[in-house]
């Protein structure tokens, strides 16, 4: 018989079905499951399959309109999405902001998971991962603490620092504490709600020059810079915001989860700052 002419067949990728839980799981895998924590699936099925996934800082009622225009029905959010850090929502009951958002969200049929416990207990902390690669200082990091990141920097004046960070970041402005044409090189990160006395202090009290924190009580660690300086020390704090100095985290994330499932779209949603500056 004749020999048949040989055939070239193009492999074919069989589809995979991912599902949300699916995508929870690799988000909690590096950590283990945690008794005690706010990330969980605030709205959605979590055996439906993942059309698309966008990332946000904030679940904010504009970041939801956009990851639905998107084709995203997974949305994951560093905070929660009703202004209450443990999800209480007793007294927003009859709020119409309330309301209007909880529509949007049932009505889209669009996933809420929230991921912050998680992502912050990462080693290195995937929000300090994000902030220092926008900052484009992976080569000047000296530590990773749980809770802060120390960089020694080319030398600047803070003002200098200030506009770097500005710069990177997309910032029109940032607030600082001390003496603005100080020289520094020592940098101590705190992003989020990591600027309060109890934790910067101490970093101060490490050798620290300035520190680039997200937002903390205005009495603590500001008052603490001005009596350092009024005493004739070398000291700083520069407040970027808290979106501002978490942001960055998911948008890691978004190119994080973009190279482990090449086949699902990924969006990172960036939002407006909420202050403007008059």
């Amino acid at each position: 018989m004749p020999v048949p002419a040989l055939a070239f067949y193009k492999e074919e990728r069989m589809a995979v079905t991912i599902r949300i839980q699916d995508i929870v799981d690799h988000l909690i895998e590096p950590v283990g499951k945690l008794d005690v924590t706010v990330d969980t699936l605030k709205f959605g099925d979590p055996s439906a399959e993942v059309k698309g996934i966008a990332t946000a800082f904030m679940p904010t009622y504009e970041v939801i309109r956009q990851a639905i225009a998107r084709g995203a029905n997974l949305l994951i959010a560093h905070e929660a999405p009703f202004y209450h850090h443990h999800d209480q929502t007793q007294f927003l009951a009859n709020d119409p902001v309330y309301l209007e958002k909880v529509r949007l969200i049932e009505q889209s049929g669009i996933a809420v998971f929230r991921f912050h416990d998680y992502w912050h207990r990462y080693r290195p902390d995937g929000i300090m991962e994000g902030l220092i690669e926008a900052l484009e200082w992976q080569p000047h990091i000296t530590e990773n603490r749980p809770a802060a990141a120390l960089a020694a920097v080319p030398a600047m004046t803070v003002k200098a620092l200030a506009e770097y960070v500005k710069s990177k970041l997309n910032l029109s402005y940032v607030r600082v504490a001390g003496d603005l044409n100080m020289t520094c090189t020592r940098v101590g990160l705190l992003a989020g709600y990591r600027g309060g006395g109890g934790m910067a202090i101490p970093l101060y009290q490490d050798g620290v020059d300035v520190i680039l924190a997200g937002e903390g009580p205005e009495w603590e660690t500001p008052e603490y810079v001005r009596d350092a300086v009024q005493q004739g020390g070398r000291k700083a704090l520069i407040m970027l915001g808290h979106a501002e100095s978490e942001a960055s985290g998911m948008r890691y994330l978004a190119d994080r989860l973009a190279a482990r499932f090449p086949d699902l779209p990924v969006h990172y949603l960036e939002e407006q700052p909420v202050f403007h500056s008059l």
